[in-house]
């Protein structure tokens, strides 16, 4: 979709960058750039930029960087190299604002349920801890084993990738360019950017809802989809509706 613009080119050698220094450095690099639940000893506040640029593998990186470098230079030549940086890490950081949002209601019903079983705090990130390290856990009767399966799960499972900044500038892009025909792979007829973006972020909220993965695989962070979309359509709409282009940031 034309000429690949400066900052179009240099987010994408920053994820490849760190995809690769990643790839070199293991699980420490999950550790430490990887965005964690706050209850997590790992959680660092700079993770919640840097988890941005760490992708969980090949697959990963190359869908996210593709529809980067699909939309977004496109977008950016439309709207200029400010407002689109500003979309793409407003984004990412309301795609954090969901998934944290959902992960603590993943967390909460069964810290509070150990708490309410006579676990103190910090036993009941003791038992987190030793139920990861071991692989097994005691069952507690009076608490649900998938309560306490979805707190731990909260709990272990980092947040990593650029989706929720590409499903900002992806939603972006239909409010500028909704009516514009997009072609996808092994479907010859042109769809609407609105119908097309708009129906995949639609599989992202019910797949969200549901639990259900309809599309890609099981472990994919559904709210941080739908926050970085819900961030980039309400920014390019204000933008939009008041006649940006007249107050174009240069």
């Amino acid at each position: 979709m034309g000429r690949i613009t400066d900052t179009v080119k240099v987010l994408l050698i920053i994820n490849i960058i760190f995809f690769v220094g990643s790839t070199s450095l293991g699980d420490n690099a999950y550790e430490w750039f990887a965005l964690w639940f706050p209850k997590n000893d790992n959680f660092q506040v700079w993770q919640i930029v840097t988890h941005m640029f760490m992708h969980g593998g090949i697959s990963h990186i190359f869908f996210n960087m593709f529809a980067l470098f699909m939309f977004g230079s496109h977008l950016e030549n439309s709207i200029g190299k400010n407002k689109f940086l500003f979309i793409y890490f407003f984004s990412g950081l309301g795609a954090v604002g969901f998934q944290i949002l959902f992960t603590y209601f993943q967390f909460n019903p069964g810290y509070q349920a150990y708490i309410e079983a006579g676990f103190s705090s910090s036993e009941v990130i003791t038992f987190i801890q030793e139920t990861i390290a071991a692989g097994q856990y005691s069952v507690y009767p009076e608490i649900p084993r998938d309560v306490t399966e979805k707190m731990i799960g909260a709990y272990a499972t980092p947040m990593v990738g650029a989706s929720g900044a590409i499903f900002g500038v992806l939603a972006a892009f239909a409010v500028l360019y909704p009516n514009l025909p997009l072609y996808i792979m092994f479907i010859p007829i042109p769809i609407k950017a609105k119908y097309l973006i708009g129906g995949y972020f639609l599989l992202d909220l019910y797949s969200g809802i549901t639990g259900q993965a309809l599309l890609g695989p099981s472990n994919v962070a559904h709210w941080a989809h739908i926050g970085g979309a819900v961030i980039g359509f309400i920014t390019m709409w204000y933008w939009k509706k008041n006649s940006f282009n007249q107050h174009r940031w240069n």
